[in-house]
């Protein structure tokens, strides 16, 4: 099974211009993320809309693809830029992993969990979650910038809302995580190329400007993701307090390996 990971980095970002390229423990984000994942898959690319964020990779000897800027989202970018490499390469992959280009602590366990998913003929796309914990607290589980997924018995998304799901009747709410197994959607994603493809191509659908989930769309038009769980939860990088966070977890990182 060959494998490409596409990272997307644009430079523009509301609550964080130029992320991508702000330092982490010497290197640029972008460059922390590239170098997790490139030796987990067939190929890594980058895919950005700035020359700046071109430059970057370049300089750090990794593979870039320049973008439009005009995609409405990290999806339509990451379908412009398998459809450039596949085309340069005269390559057909058989799975395309969308990874954020603020998460460098990537997880292992996450990349090989969605590749797994794809043993699966009926996949188009794959996704993780992980399960809120009691010790996570009830604001965790009500924040609605942290979306929750219902599951199906056949380890299929049902559904995903920035609301608590499912509903628990007749329990009071400081009980429900001692009563319930509820998951939060981890934003890692995986397609097969023809999936990428069809879904770039639909209009939003109702759902989805509801909740301001794109997911919603495909699930509205009747595709399949495939959900793992996983017990790992990475720092993500939205503002410059996030960056300070990842630059002590970087820390702490280094202090573990060099007591081994």
């Amino acid at each position: 099974m060959k494998v490409i990971a596409i990272i997307p980095a644009r430079y523009a970002s509301t609550r964080f211009p130029g992320k991508p390229l702000a330092m982490l423990g010497g290197k640029p984000v972008v460059q922390r993320v590239y170098e997790k994942v490139a030796p987990l898959v067939d190929m890594a690319v980058v895919a950005t809309d700035d020359a700046r964020i071109y430059d970057a990779v370049e300089a750090f000897n990794g593979r870039v693809v320049m973008t439009s800027a005009n995609h409405q989202s990290g999806t339509d970018r990451v379908q412009e830029a398998y459809r450039k490499v596949s085309e340069a390469l005269g390559i057909e992959y058989d799975v395309v992993i969308n990874v954020q280009g603020d998460e460098p602590f990537i997880a292992a366990q996450q990349i090989q969990a969605v590749k797994d998913c794809f043993m699966d003929a009926q996949t188009d796309i794959a996704t993780l979650v992980k399960p809120f914990h009691k010790e996570d607290g009830l604001e965790a589980l009500l924040n609605p910038n942290s979306p929750k997924v219902v599951l199906g018995a056949k380890s299929q998304a049902l559904y995903f809302s920035r609301s608590v799901i499912p509903y628990l009747r007749g329990v009071d709410q400081e009980e429900w995580l001692e009563r319930h197994t509820f998951y939060k959607h981890i934003g890692l994603y995986a397609y097969r190329p023809e999936a990428l493809a069809r879904i770039t191509a639909m209009e939003q659908t109702p759902l989805e400007k509801a909740e301001s989930l794109e997911q919603l769309r495909w699930l509205e038009n009747g595709m399949r993701i495939t959900v793992r769980v996983v017990d790992i939860e990475t720092v993500g990088i939205d503002t410059p307090a996030d960056l300070e966070r990842a630059e002590q977890f970087l820390m702490e990182i280094k202090k573990a390996k060099g007591s081994l």
